[in-house]
């Protein structure tokens, strides 16, 4: 079986202090995006547990696997879950879903869940698209940009370079930095033709790293354009799969001068968090509770 370069390690996590059976509103959240899905399940508005798989060709089947994944040895079932949200490219596709929110209100709403009430300005660099939005110290969206127009600063860009130079994605960030100096950033926007490029320069004799570098540094610079569009203001936060490789971030972080947050929780989650927040807040308004 050839080696899946490109493919992030599936993750799952149960909190060991939260009994669900004692909680009063449990809710979940469902992000089903174009290349991970994500399960999130709160109780009580605490993050009781989660799941992180591949996204598959089947929308409602990899919402289900997300879901079944997250709630292996809860002992939690579907019924037991009062209100779910679906969120992400497939949210319209998600069965069980009683309710389908856009990606950009559950990301805003589930980073300052993450980060604080601080956070003012998001990048969620996802699997096909980055986003670039604003909110308030509630998590309420008041400005946003999106590039979905090429996978060149995506998470799938990424993927077709992992496998390009048979570097698993994991490991990418890291080789980034080990260069001698900072080399040009490839010049094409493109995913299809800064592969070309790439393949290009290690026919020219460039080390892994090297192209790692240059492609890395581009990817920073076009979503630093994109920020730059709503004006940054701090406190800035990254979620999303990209935010995991600190190749990337840091060369955002230096064109910027400004430093991202720490992330408290896996950063893939933040859709399907703002998902599971956004359903307590419909049990609370059902049930008259605010």
């Amino acid at each position: 079986m050839a080696t899946e370069y490109w493919r992030w390690p599936e993750s799952r996590w149960t909190s060991p202090e939260i009994d669900w059976k004692a909680g009063r509103i449990v809710t979940a959240g469902i992000d089903v995006g174009s290349v991970s899905s994500q399960a999130v399940v709160m109780v009580d508005g605490a993050l009781f547990c989660y799941g992180s798989l591949r996204t598959g060709s089947n929308s409602p089947e990899s919402a289900q696997r997300a879901m079944d994944f997250a709630l292996a040895e809860t002992g939690l079932v579907l019924a037991d879950i009062h209100y779910i949200v679906g969120t992400g490219y497939g949210r319209v596709n998600i069965s069980f879903a009683q309710r389908a929110l856009t990606e950009i209100a559950c990301h805003a709403r589930g980073a300052n869940f993450m980060y604080g009430p601080t956070v003012k300005t998001i990048l969620d660099m996802g699997g096909q698209d980055c986003k670039a939005i604003r909110c308030d110290a509630k998590g309420k969206v008041t400005n946003f940009l999106m590039n979905d127009k090429c996978a060149a600063g995506t998470g799938r860009g990424m993927e077709v370079f992992a496998d390009l130079l048979s570097v698993p994605i994991a490991d990418m960030g890291r080789m980034s930095f080990e260069v001698e100096a900072e080399p040009e950033p490839v010049s094409s926007t493109c995913v299809v033709f800064a592969k070309s490029e790439a393949v290009g320069l290690l026919r020219k004799g460039w080390p892994k790293e090297k192209v790692l570098a240059a492609y890395s540094s581009a990817m920073a610079h076009r979503v630093v354009e994109l920020l730059q569009r709503i004006q940054v203001e701090e406190d800035f936060a990254v979620t999303g799969g990209i935010a995991k490789n600190e190749g990337v971030v840091k060369r955002i972080e230096k064109e910027l001068k400004i430093k991202a947050l720490e992330p408290k929780f896996d950063t893939q989650i933040a859709g399907a968090l703002g998902g599971a927040l956004f359903a307590k807040a419909l049990v609370e308004k059902d049930r008259g509770l605010r």
